[in-house]
């Protein structure tokens, strides 16, 4: 996330906009991850152990962890499922895991995506447009002059 250094020291983290975005990103993340653990529970609900309990349950949540998103970082505590079925030819439990935000993912693919453009674009030839334009959606006021003014108005100011 970008931060502003104020000359006394102080910083400012984006804008409210940047927030509202953000908060919304949180809200719907966590919102697609608990219909996608209800709509799997839900599938499951006919299995049940000998004396009747269900096999598969909800669980609370995990403990919150920040992901990535081109929204900025968005913290999220992702719904637990208790899977206590057992797979009949391995003898192992099965598991439930997010096709939305699997275990491993800390970052948006897409974020993983722009990164190496960045790099490749900016650094290599200093067009940055290219680059920015995949992760912006647009490049509506990314004109080379703009990023040049941009750049140099940030290494006077530093």
């Amino acid at each position: 996330m970008l931060s502003v250094v104020n000359a006394d020291g102080s910083t400012e983290s984006g804008s409210l906009i940047d927030e509202i975005v953000r908060e919304g990103a949180r809200r719907m993340l966590a919102a697609a991850l608990e219909a996608e653990v209800n709509h799997y529970i839900a599938e499951l609900a006919a299995e049940t152990d000998g004396a009747g309990r269900r096999l598969v349950v909800r669980n609370g949540h995990h403990r919150p962890r920040t992901v990535t998103t081109a929204a900025g970082p968005v913290e999220v505590a992702a719904p637990r499922v208790d899977d206590r079925r057992v797979d009949a030819s391995t003898g192992e439990r099965m598991r439930f895991s997010s096709k939305i935000l699997p275990p491993w993912c800390r970052k948006s693919p897409r974020i993983s995506e722009v990164l190496p453009l960045l790099y490749l674009h900016g650094l290599s030839s200093g067009d940055f447009v290219p680059a920015l334009e995949q992760f912006l959606g647009s490049a509506a006021g990314l004109s080379p002059a703009t990023v040049t003014r941009l750049t140099k108005q940030w290494s006077d100011d530093h």
